[in-house]
């Protein structure tokens, strides 16, 4: 994307939500030294935060999960509902499973863990920016482990939302945690024509986001890890 006055790529504009003074300063100065990044506002508790975020509709959100009043996940929650958008990417001290699942289901497109350096909570917004999933290989295997144990039984009929046979490629693909960049290069097909397939994809079944295409997808029994 690029700025239409000047032709320079337009920055990312994040919003930062971190209970913790000391931890926001920290973020907040990672963020700072990379100038492909535009910090729009921040937050000390979830509420105030999804006003602000409504009103400022930033392209992502960096979002703690414990937070003071509501949590980082029905933050999420209230945020895709209103702006469904803003991209989510969860970066907190929690690193079990079932919160990266709830996290995930709520509509968050990454998760990282507050020890990771700048280099990575940046490559992680460029790839959520670009339509990836980010999770940190510390958790990714334990979070699929644990999807699959709570998967629900194969109980609706295949592909119930009337998928072409190139979307529902794309669907698997991403199912298995390539990026869209990925899956043209594996497809053959512009990254661009892969975004458009996916807008149907969500359309036809009713999602915002290919976490929420893939959790459906997986519950329906019709694509694999």
């Amino acid at each position: 994307m690029s700025d239409a006055t000047s032709g320079t790529p337009a920055k990312t504009r994040v919003f930062v939500v971190e209970d913790q003074p000391q931890l926001l300063k920290n973020v907040l100065k990672v963020l700072a030294l990379f100038e492909e990044i535009e910090v729009v506002g921040s937050a000390q508790e979830g509420e105030d935060g999804v006003e602000q975020m409504v009103k400022l509709v930033p392209d992502l959100v960096l979002l703690d999960l414990e937070l003071p009043g509501i949590d980082g996940i029905e933050v999420t929650k209230r945020l895709k509902k209103r702006v469904p958008s803003v991209e989510v990417l969860i970066l907190t001290s929690f690193d079990d499973e079932q919160k990266v699942y709830e996290a995930m289901q709520a509509g968050a497109s990454g998760y990282l863990v507050k020890r990771v350096g700048p280099d990575k909570i940046r490559s992680g917004i460029r790839e959520v920016m670009a339509g990836g999933t980010v999770l940190e290989a510390l958790i990714a295997r334990r979070f699929w482990n644990y999807f699959q144990s709570v998967q629900a039984k194969k109980t609706q009929p295949e592909n119930p939302w009337n998928l072409s046979e190139l979307e529902f490629e794309v669907l698997k693909f991403v199912a298995k945690g390539l990026s869209n960049a990925e899956v043209g290069r594996v497809m053959e097909l512009e990254r661009r024509t892969v975004r458009t397939h996916l807008s149907h994809i969500y359309k036809k079944m009713g999602v915002n986001s290919h976490v929420d295409a893939v959790v459906l997808a997986l519950k329906a029994g019709i694509v694999e890890l």
